[in-house]
């Protein structure tokens, strides 16, 4: 039922990838579908849940998942390279086509593992409910882990090659940065100190979603027989989350340095009248402000 619904509403539904066909989790949309339902359930009542518990500290088990990340993102981005990328794939225009050469293969094959790696990185929203770090469960991030699986899922279903895996190989590069650094906060305090990079991360990853657009939109102004529905949908995508992430760059790093700066004159212009008038500092002192 399901299968012919989706037919009838996206009429191509069914001219899927025969090479990826019977590969894991690729016989449809159900099980993907039953994923994101359990996502979504840990999202929405994950705090419920941990409502009555301390938070689990799973100091181990991070560190040995962003480890898996790292090398997992590494892998990745050689497979994507010897595929295509590194030699013959052009990266004003690369068409897709169901070919069964070794290299085609292997660039399949690579789209499937970044979907299955897609699904494994839902373990960090797992792990912010279990630690109970509320503040990190975002709508971008849990938009962009939904995003991710659904739209690499569509890529092992359709075309698993083509001019759209320099997204994913694009993705894996910034993701081994990002995992690098979550693996070294989770290492503990003599480490966190000497992690000051967080905002140029944010920063990194701003321009990965400004080149996907760059890289999407000029098959719109070229002789290029990529699907431009494909196109359209990761700029949309991609826009949306370069307008989140800067939101949050500028309210937690532009605003918060303007603020401090602020606090920083006032203390040193009008310390007597501070010093008199300790209520008035206070004030300033609020955090999310000066803090």
């Amino acid at each position: 039922m399901l299968n012919r619904l989706l037919g009838w509403f996206y009429p191509s539904y069914h001219n899927y990838d025969p090479r990826t066909a019977e590969w894991f989790l690729m016989s449809g949309p159900g099980p993907v579908i039953i994923i994101l339902a359990m996502y979504l359930y840990i999202c929405t009542s994950g705090r419920s849940f941990m409502r009555d518990k301390p938070p689990y500290t799973l100091r181990k088990t991070m560190i040995v998942h962003n480890l898996i990340q790292v090398f997992f993102n590494i892998y990745l981005i050689r497979e994507g390279l010897m595929a295509g990328w590194l030699y013959d794939y052009s990266y004003s225009c690369q068409p897709f086509v169901y070919s069964e050469s070794p290299s085609d293969i292997r660039m399949a094959r690579s789209v499937h593992l970044y979907f299955i790696c897609k699904i494994i990185q839902l373990l960090d929203t797992v792990f912010v409910v279990l630690r109970k770090k509320e503040r990190q469960l975002s709508l971008f991030h849990v938009c962009y882990h939904i995003t991710a699986v659904t739209y690499s899922w569509i890529g092992v279903r359709y075309m698993a090659g083509g001019h759209s895996t320099f997204i994913g190989l694009l993705n894996c590069f910034v993701l081994t940065f990002v995992y690098s650094y979550y693996l070294l906060a989770a290492i503990g305090p003599k480490v966190q100190k000497y992690l000051v990079w967080k905002k140029y991360l944010t920063a990194l990853q701003i321009v990965r979603f400004v080149i996907a657009d760059l890289h999407s939109i000029q098959v719109f102004f070229i002789d290029c027989t990529v699907p431009k529905s494909t196109a359209l949908g990761t700029i949309v995508i991609s826009t949306t989350f370069t307008y989140m992430l800067a939101s949050f760059y500028v309210q937690n790093y532009h605003k918060s340095n303007v603020n401090n700066v602020a606090c920083v004159g006032v203390s040193k212009n009008n310390s007597s009248s501070l010093k008199s008038n300790k209520k008035d500092f206070k004030l300033q002192s609020i955090p999310g402000q000066c803090d």
